[in-house]
């Protein structure tokens, strides 16, 4: 029987087994889904990754996630701590394996917009910036992006201006797991309870093989579990409240 989860859960879940044991994998500024999801990788499935916050902790051992990823608590019992001169250096050096990244807007070729919608002096919607995506996007072996809504608006056929263009690996969303394939982006998996016609009514270009792609697993009883113990506040079911 199906243990119950919310859309956070699921999201936390699938991008924790995007982890690979041994990765050195960095966490950005405002990711607690990413934060849950790389500790959860930790204690299950990748107990053998590198955690690099934004913050300089280097695997920080903490009783509980919190909302802010560069907190001072990612510092505790870390075996080392850096500036963040030293991880943009580590980044230049091609040293993250996998690197989660936030993104307002994201087109069908994998081009990310973080700034602006309209006129650049004057424009209709201004987004919060690219921060360190357009160094970190194209240095990183992997990225991963995540939104915690799914909408034609943030999935566009093209976007007006590129903010960060380059590694994207996954993109992982309340509905499904985007991958980059020859150029452009197709379904991975869709996730369980989602139809794919709300799939394709909810995303701004056609997605060439949505009626192949599998469904995503479901979480498993033991993921749950984890997570519940390392986010009892149900810091991962912020960014949903943004949207």
């Amino acid at each position: 029987m199906s243990v119950l989860y919310s859309p956070a859960d699921m999201m936390a879940v699938s991008m924790a087994r995007l982890i690979r044991d041994g990765e050195v994998v960095f966490v950005g500024v405002n990711s607690p889904l990413p934060l849950a999801a790389a500790t959860l990788a930790r204690r299950h499935n990748a107990p053998n990754c590198t955690f690099v916050s934004v913050g300089g902790g280097i695997n920080p051992t903490v009783d509980k996630i919190m909302a802010a990823t560069s907190t001072a608590d990612l510092g505790r019992g870390s075996a080392s701590i850096f500036d963040n001169q030293e991880i943009y250096g580590m980044n230049g050096r091609g040293g993250f394996d996998l690197t989660f990244l936030g993104m307002a807007q994201v087109d069908a070729r994998g081009r990310v917009n973080s700034s602006f919608i309209g006129d650049r002096e004057k424009p209709k919607v201004r987004f919060p910036g690219g921060g360190g995506g357009p160094a970190i996007l194209p240095m990183s072996k992997r990225a991963v992006l995540w939104r915690a809504g799914h909408s034609p608006k943030i999935f566009v056929e093209e976007v007006q201006f590129t903010t960060s263009d380059g590694n994207i690996d996954r993109i992982v969303t309340p509905l499904c797991v985007f991958r980059k394939q020859d150029g452009r982006l197709v379904l991975d998996s869709i996730h369980p309870g989602v139809t794919r016609a709300e799939l394709a009514e909810k995303t701004g270009f056609r997605i060439p093989n949505l009626d192949d792609a599998p469904v995503t697993p479901e979480p498993t009883a033991e993921e749950l579990a984890i997570i519940r113990e390392i986010d009892p506040d149900n810091v991962r079911r912020v960014e949903f409240g943004l949207q």
